[in-house]
This record gives structure tokens, C-alpha cells and sequence, in this order.
């Protein structure tokens, strides 16, 4: 009597073998995440993009948001400092240090009326910690609606330098 194997059999066999080789699978609890003491984060603005053939601005209001994502430990912001196009320092959002604890937010509104930054504004963000933590999520969120037509997008901060543990 001849047995044949199915694929399906064939590919459990392969991932229970594996998993036995290996280890198992890797959760995230086990996973290596890396931890920061601080960063100065680059976070790209618009408060207008252009539309149609003759480049019509489109003006949006602007929020940046900062999460921490910690679950054990604060973190300090110590600057969020807003750019225009030509990277000229246009304004401080914070005149102080501010804590920021395990898993909270902070935000800051560029209003829609707020035409200064242009396409191209940005946040310089720095903060820092006193433990190794999770790296914060800062992002901004554009969005508009006039006349019947709303407007929506994200973007996210990148590292322009890092404090390491």
C-alpha cells in the first residue's frame, strides 16, 4: 500500500521542523527593539499644496502629533521649531521643556490661515530621556476640505540624529 504525502502535509511538516530547528517563532516581547535616549526628528509640513494646471495653492491646516510610545518611561521634548521653504526659523512652539509621559501625545496646530511655512515647511523636534526608550512616533496631518472637496494625507518624522544608550 503506497502512501502518498499531501503539499499540505508537506508544509506543516516544514514549519513544525523549522520552528524546532530554530527555536520557534520569534514574539514580539523577544524581539530586539531599538532603544533611544534622544533624537532630533525632521518632520516635512505642507500648509498648501498646488492643484490644477495654473498650480493653484490649496491650503491645509497642519497637525504635528508627538506619541510616545514608551510604556514604562516619559520623555522630555525639548524643542519643536517650525521652518518655512527656505528653511528660515519662522517659529518656537515650545518655550520650555516639556515631559511627555509612557504612551501620551502632545500636538501642535499650524492653522490653515497660516500661509508663513509654504510647501515645503517643516518641525525640527528634539527630545530626549533619561532611560532607554521606544522611539517615539512624530508625524504630521494634513487636511482640508473647501467646496465640496476635502483633502487628507500623513507624514512621518525622520531621524536626523540619534542619542544611543
Amino acid at each position: 500500500m503506497a502512501r502518498y504525502f499531501t503539499p499540505g502535509f508537506i508544509l506543516a511538516f516544514l514549519i513544525v521542523s523549522l520552528a524546532v530547528v530554530f527555536g520557534g517563532p520569534i514574539r514580539p516581547a523577544e524581539a530586539k527593539m531599538a532603544l533611544f535616549k534622544g533624537q532630533t526628528v525632521y518632520v516635512p509640513v505642507y500648509s498648501h499644496i498646488y492643484s490644477g494646471d495654473r498650480e493653484r495653492p490649496f491650503y491645509l491646516a497642519a497637525t504635528l502629533s508627538i506619541r510616545n510610545t514608551d510604556r514604562n518611561h516619559g520623555i522630555v521634548i525639548t524643542a519643536v521649531d517650525y521652518y518655512d521653504s527656505a528653511g528660515k526659523f519662522l517659529k518656537h512652539y515650545l518655550e520650555q521643556p516639556i515631559s511627555l509621559g509612557a504612551m501620551a501625545t502632545l500636538r501642535y496646530v499650524v492653522p490653515e490661515s497660516d500661509k508663513s511655512g509654504g510647501s515645503g515647511a517643516k518641525f525640527i523636534i528634539q527630545w530626549r530621556s533619561e532611560h532607554p526608550v521606544a522611539e517615539p512616533l512624530i508625524e504630521s496631518v494634513m487636511i482640508s476640505t473647501k467646496t465640496q472637496q476635502g483633502i487628507s494625507f500623513t507624514s512621518r518624522g525622520r531621524v536626523l540624529e540619534a542619542v544611543f544608550p
